[in-house]
């Protein structure tokens, strides 16, 4: 394994932000885990785990080891008539995985596609969108915890996952996940609850549709209204939709009739964080080379190279607009060093 000294992270970051490591290394086998964190601790510098880059915001240069996780690989671990279980390389892509698992028929994570970002990282931040959260299909992790020096295997219950929250996330620095396992459908119950997926169908005219019709339609729909990170930096959703009380959803929906929310249990509302943001006036605001989306108000895109500290200055003037404005506190999905 080779530890390189001084390497620049612009390029490992989806908002091309300036930062470098004092150490980088790239993992390709699970035993260089190991050798990295012993490495760490001998030279007694902190280290940072680095998937895609996608859910990532550089403040400032990191005093430590980077471990850039690029192990690969897609096995078949079982096959029955109704149901495949693999395992999946944490430096896998995860599109390019949703892609591959289309094209197997195999269902299950179609309406994850186009999500940037390892198939490492996704447990972490147990990603979702248009209904399905990466949770419904992920077997179990084996992952390598830099507490005990043990490789260990957690199962569904074991990850703790929740919205956009997880074991990974609680603890943080604590497993550094190699291999991910997904129980995917030959025969999938499609989720196309979502208006907009709907919209789409409707128009290209498909009334029974198969998973690819749906991960067509998410592609052309998230293509449409998210930046392309290679043309404009950014990280996708930089804040999570904030879950209110019945009496607090009332309040708000008595003000603005328009509110975007829906109920997750009796007294629980989840309220859509870009329709906070809209209403508090930032939708396609920019100050500076920072900006907020014209096209979806929960993503802040970098127009001109932004640093990493104007960034989070922008998301901070959001968070406490949106508060003056609802009593609401957003908080960041993004990652933030």
């Amino acid at each position: 394994m080779l530890i390189q000294e001084n390497i620049s992270l612009t390029s490992f970051n989806s908002f091309g932000c300036k930062a470098t490591a004092n150490y980088f290394c790239t993992i390709k086998r699970k035993n260089e885990i190991d050798e990295a964190i012993s490495w760490c601790e001998h030279q007694e510098k902190p280290f940072l785990v680095l998937g895609g880059g996608s859910n990532i915001l550089f403040t400032k240069d990191f005093d430590g080891l980077v471990i850039k996780m690029e192990m690969k690989g897609i096995q078949l671990l079982k096959e029955t008539p109704r149901e495949v279980l693999i395992s999946v390389g944490a430096g896998e892509n995860w599109h390019l995985l949703v892609k591959y698992c289309v094209q197997k028929a195999w269902g299950g994570i179609e309406n994850l596609s186009l999500i940037p970002g390892t198939v490492g990282a996704a447990p972490i931040q147990n990603i979702g969108a248009y209904g399905v959260e990466a949770k419904e299909t992920i077997q179990q992790i084996t992952a390598y915890d830099t507490h005990t020096k043990q490789w260990v295997i957690l199962d569904n219950d074991a990850c703790q996952f929740s919205y956009r929250n997880s074991l990974f996330k609680k603890e943080k620095n604590r497993y550094i996940i190699a291999e991910v396992q997904f129980l995917l459908q030959k025969q999938p119950t499609l989720h196309t609850d979502y208006g907009v997926i709907r919209e789409v169908l409707h128009q290209k005219q498909i009334k029974q549709a198969s998973i690819e019709d749906i991960s067509n339609a998410i592609i052309e729909i998230r293509t449409d209204k998210l930046p392309d990170p290679s043309i404009l930096g950014n990280a996708g959703s930089f804040f999570k939709n904030p879950t209110v009380n019945h009496e607090i959803f009332n309040k708000i929906k008595e003000d603005h009739p328009t509110l975007v929310a829906f109920p997750i249990s009796n007294n629980e509302y989840k309220i859509a964080a870009g329709w906070l943001i809209e209403q508090a006036g930032w939708k396609g605001k920019k100050q500076g080379s920072v900006g907020c989306y014209e096209k979806q108000a929960l993503v802040i895109v970098n127009y001109n190279q932004a640093t990493g500290k104007e960034i989070y200055n922008f998301s901070e003037a959001i968070i406490q607009s949106v508060n003056n404005m609802f009593g609401i506190q957003l908080e960041r999905e993004v990652n933030i060093i």
